[in-house]
């Protein structure tokens, strides 16, 4: 059993940790995605060593960080647009949270994707989420039917990618949402080519 004064040594560490993942998502804010980790520890007001006692590589810290975002932002979005009664409101909600989030945090998205880890694992409850709600979509006609699961990572990722065509903070994403939307309803549909399965290990998001 756990001593008092070992529960206050893991409080105290997990405070620690806490505050470094937040402080990077505001230095890699600041700095940009190659911001030193020196800096981070400075302005968390850390040893460099207790950084790396909690993340021993810069990856391992932009990961926390990506996770970080997505616990306290995107996940009660998808609560809210899951429990939305219009479906097609809740799918649409739903990407534009992901999309803000990713504008909010773009230099920490590109430094986890320089680090190699935004993996699928990230994003995956995400993408589920949009499946559900795009299939009570098209349930009830308001969804063209031939839209099909692979399409829908491919369409975050062809949103994300205007985002390093525009100023930080920019809100033009807007547009391409709206132009995808449009393409997306049921009313006069042409047929579309067959979709291509997503290759094993495609970057689809970010």
């Amino acid at each position: 059993m756990a001593t008092d004064t070992e529960r206050r040594l893991r409080a105290d560490a997990a405070r620690n940790a806490e505050r470094i993942v937040r402080t990077a998502r505001a230095v890699f804010a600041d700095l940009g995605p190659d911001a030193p980790l020196e800096e981070i520890a400075r302005r968390a007001d850390v040893r460099i060593r207790t950084l790396y006692n909690h993340f021993p590589s810069k990856a391992d810290l932009v990961r926390a960080a990506i996770d970080q975002s997505i616990t306290e932002d995107l996940a009660p979005a998808t609560e809210r647009a899951l429990a939305d009664e219009d479906p097609l409101c809740g799918l649409v909600s739903l990407i534009e949270a992901a999309m803000c989030l990713v504008v909010r945090e773009l230099n920490t998205v590109t430094a986890a994707r320089n680090a190699g880890t935004l993996t699928a694992a990230a994003y995956t409850p995400f993408l589920e989420s949009l499946t559900l709600l795009a299939r009570r979509a098209q349930d009830e006609g308001l969804l063209r039917a031939d839209l099909v699961p692979d399409d829908l990572p491919r369409i975050m990722a062809m949103l994300t990618s205007t985002l390093w065509t525009m100023d930080p903070g920019a809100n033009g994403w807007r547009r391409y949402l709206a132009l995808m939307l449009e393409g997306l309803a049921p009313a006069a549909a042409n047929p579309l080519p067959p979709p291509a399965p997503l290759r094993k290990g495609a970057r689809t998001a970010g």
